[in-house]
């Protein structure tokens, strides 16, 4: 979900290895910018259907817990992980920030999750690794998180001016769940958190305490939802964290992380045209222009300059 341009940025970032079949390199990322941007239209989509965005959460929650639970079980990753630390990956990428992402969504076009969600993640990553690890950015790094904040802060005048009615709230909620993901990126690396570690903390236990939450306390609308929109929001929640970042691991092992990361930088620019197309969703030129300013930033930030010899 959401969450995805900056996680696979960390991603290409780390994996810089040879290439071994660049056609399916190129193919494996393509693959991950649809589903990403498509993401961004289906939860607008159910955003705005009868379902509430509890219920959207209830059933990402619900399904990954139940898919994910046998494994838990089995390899219990819990033994090699302190409680303090599954609590604080279950806030940071877990109910909060997913209830803040899903309700952004009420408010602001599905454009808005590409850029100030998934688009500004790579910078404000960099940034925390900067001021807490004391890991100085390259100069590439510096100038990509510039055109980053350029191209959000276009959005963000267009957005206060009002074209479209409230999307400044939905603008504000979509940063504030990237504040907290690109925390969650920043411990992840530094605890060297596991997969099998993150189902635990993300699906497991975000699960087994929202479920019952939603279930008794929380407004639903799911009995009145048709049941092909409960599928929709049910399979695409799950599907671009299951599946899009093992495709992003393909990608940089056969096209390598420049061609992987520069395809990736599409997910903004797509998700806006993609909302246009099916959604009507009409941007004005300031936020056209910063989707394309933020993209190249985040271009600049993924790729590794090459050493040389």
């Amino acid at each position: 979900m959401a969450t995805h341009t900056g996680t696979a940025s960390a991603q290409v970032r780390e994996t810089s290895k040879g290439t071994n079949n660049p056609l399916l390199g190129i193919a494996a990322a393509s693959i991950v910018v649809c589903i990403w941007s498509g993401w961004l239209i289906v939860t607008k989509v159910g955003a705005e259907s009868t379902l509430t965005v509890f219920d959207i959460a209830a059933l990402r929650f619900g399904l990954s817990c139940l898919v994910t639970l046998p494994v838990v079980i089995y390899f219990k990753p819990w033994r090699s992980m302190p409680l303090h630390r599954i609590v604080v990956l279950a806030v940071l990428a877990g109910v909060p920030y997913v209830l803040l992402s899903y309700t952004a969504f009420t408010f602001a076009p599905a454009a808005y999750g590409g850029v100030f969600m998934n688009g500004v993640i790579p910078a404000l990553t960099l940034a925390l690794g900067w001021f807490w690890l004391k890991e100085r950015p390259r100069r590439g790094q510096l100038l990509g998180a510039a055109l980053i904040i350029s191209g959000a802060v276009l959005a963000a005048l267009e957005a206060i001016q009002g074209s479209v009615p409230g999307a400044w709230i939905g603008a504000v909620l979509f940063l504030t769940a990237a504040c907290s993901f690109s925390l969650y990126l920043l411990l992840n690396r530094l605890w060297q958190i596991t997969a099998l570690q993150l189902f635990l903390c993300l699906s497991v236990v975000s699960g087994l305490i929202y479920i019952p939450i939603w279930y008794l306390f929380l407004p639903s609308n799911l009995a009145e939802t048709a049941p092909s929109q409960i599928l929709l929001q049910g399979a695409y929640q799950m599907v671009p964290n299951l599946i899009g970042f093992n495709l992003v691991a393909i990608a940089v092992r056969n096209a390598g992380a420049p061609a992987t990361a520069a395809v990736m930088s599409a997910v903004p620019s797509l998700g806006a045209i993609l909302g246009l197309l099916i959604l009507d969703e009409r941007l004005g030129p300031l936020t056209w222009v910063g989707i394309v300013v933020l993209s190249a930033g985040i271009l600049l930030t993924a790729v590794r300059p090459r050493a040389s010899n």
